[in-house]
Order: C-alpha cells, then sequence, then structure tokens
C-alpha cells in the first residue's frame, strides 16, 4: 500500500528513531517498504537497513536527488517521504489508511501533510518561534512529511534533482486545494 521514502546523511540515531515509529504500520500492513537514501560512504545506514529489514539505496548528490531516487526504486502506489528524526503520532496509521481510501473513492488528488509538533524535551528557542510564524505565513515545511500518491507525484513532475529547494517547490506545486493538513502530528527531533 505504502512505500516509506528517508534520504539519511549517515545518522544511525535519527534514521533509527523514525524506524521506530514506523514498526505499528508495518505490522498493521500499510506500509510496504522502507527505504532508506544514505547520502555518505559510511556503512552505518545500510547496517541499520539490513537489521531492520529495509532496502538500501546509496546516492551521491543532493536530498532532492535522493528522494527522486527513492521514489523511482519504490513498488507501491503511495509514497511517504519522511526526514530522518522525524516521529509520527501512533494514530497516523488510522488516519493515513482512511485518507488514501479517501482520494481513491473521491478520485481527486490530494497529499497529505503531517501536523508539525514540537518535541516536549526540547527547549523553545527564537528559531521555533520564527519557524511557526514561517509556517502560518509560507504553509507547511518539508519537514513534515509527505503522503502522496505515486501517480499525482509524477503528474507533479516528483523532486527535482537540480532545484533549489526542490521540496518547498513540490508542496508550492501541491496547492493548498489539492494539500490536507492531517490530524496526525510529526515530532521533529
Amino acid at each position: 500500500m505504502l512505500s516509506v521514502i528517508i534520504p539519511t546523511d549517515g545518522v544511525e540515531r535519527t534514521a533509527v528513531a523514525t524506524l521506530a515509529a514506523l514498526v505499528p504500520g508495518a505490522a498493521a500492513g500499510v506500509i510496504r517498504e522502507v527505504l532508506l537514501v544514505d547520502r555518505t560512504t559510511t556503512n552505518v545506514i545500510e547496517h541499520v537497513a539490513d537489521v531492520a529489514g529495509c532496502r538500501f539505496l546509496r546516492f551521491e548528490g543532493t536530498r532532492a536527488a535522493a528522494l527522486a531516487a527513492g521514489a523511482r526504486q519504490a513498488r507501491s502506489p503511495w509514497l511517504m517521504f519522511l526526514h530522518p528524526g522525524a516521529v509520527l503520532d501512533p494514530g497516523w496509521i488510522e488516519e493515513t489508511t482512511q485518507f488514501i481510501q479517501a482520494v481513491a473513492a473521491s478520485g481527486k488528488d490530494r497529499a497529505g501533510i503531517f501536523r508539525y509538533a514540537r518535541s516536549p524535551y526540547a527547549n523553545p528557542s527564537f528559531r521555533d518561534g520564527f519557524k511557526f510564524i514561517a509556517r502560518l505565513i509560507a504553509g507547511p515545511s518539508a519537514e513534515q512529511g509527505l503522503l502522496i500518491a505515486r501517480d499525482h507525484y509524477e503528474r507533479l513532475g516528483g523532486f527535482r534533482p537540480d532545484a533549489r529547494r526542490s521540496e518547498m517547490r513540490l508542496l508550492r506545486r501541491l496547492g493548498r486545494s489539492s494539500r490536507i493538513m492531517l490530524r496526525s502530528r510529526i515530532i521533529i527531533a
């Protein structure tokens, strides 16, 4: 049903945190595969992928190019893009299933974005306030994850490896009318 693509930078801690939040989704049958796309030359993430039962793809290039490469390798009709360190609320499984079914039934192109939540263990900073205001004005950030049908992703042109801020450009191409803010929260570590 769903392929999850996580572009990593060789940091085990953040990748493992995100993978741990995805385990219930795999057990429920919502997640078909997880692809860890690593942009480093170390074997740390390859080992994590092996232990966790994920697919591993080594890629040299920008984050957008890594995301695009992961999307090309994915086997499912739905794609979920997450940043390493992003942890989803436990309710994400049911909501994701309902969202996919509703989009399929409506025939309209829609993409889901998870609701941002600050980590309860992080100390608030001036930067957090700035990001909050930026999300109000400009819309969601790429850190919030993206749930999108593969064919919709491809019609939009996907992540353009050569473009600056390709993740934000894809969110803008979605537009406000086809972007749905999901109730499930995503905590960015």
